[in-house]
């Protein structure tokens, strides 16, 4: 299976797991990529530690766990390629609906591209059952 008709038809929650420049890692909860037409996959961030992150290290870790009683999903390891803060952009993106006023309170917003560099299943090493 494709991973855009991966994350088109599978429920589930992701962590997207970033380093400082130093090593330090954080994990954050994050909703499905955005899948692009090239492959790429799309987050938006606010400015927070995440994206802070993003900034000096472009490497990352998406892991997905879909829902349901056992451990199955994807593990994505990511290469940061560009960002973008085009609001209408941005806008066509986001799928967590605030009012302008609450939106704007919470801070700048960002879509970060990423190119996938290896894909494991949740669990192990073997095949993911997934692919670009």
């Amino acid at each position: 299976m494709k991973l855009h008709e991966y994350f088109a038809n599978t429920n589930g929650r992701g962590v997207l797991a970033t380093a400082d420049s130093n090593g330090r890692v954080d994990a954050a909860i994050y909703s499905k990529p955005h899948m692009q037409d090239d492959g790429t996959l799309a987050f938006v961030m606010r400015n927070h530690l995440t994206h802070k992150n993003t900034l000096v290290n472009p490497n990352a870790t998406y892991l997905f766990m879909e829902d349901g009683p056992h451990y199955h999903g994807v593990r994505l390891f990511l290469k940061k390629l560009r960002e973008d803060d085009d609001p209408e952009l941005i806008a066509t993106m986001t799928r967590r609906h605030l009012s302008p006023a609450e939106d704007q309170a919470k801070g700048p917003k960002y879509v970060v591209y990423f190119q996938v560099e290896k894909i494991l299943p949740l669990i192990g090493a073997g095949d993911p059952g997934v692919t670009l």
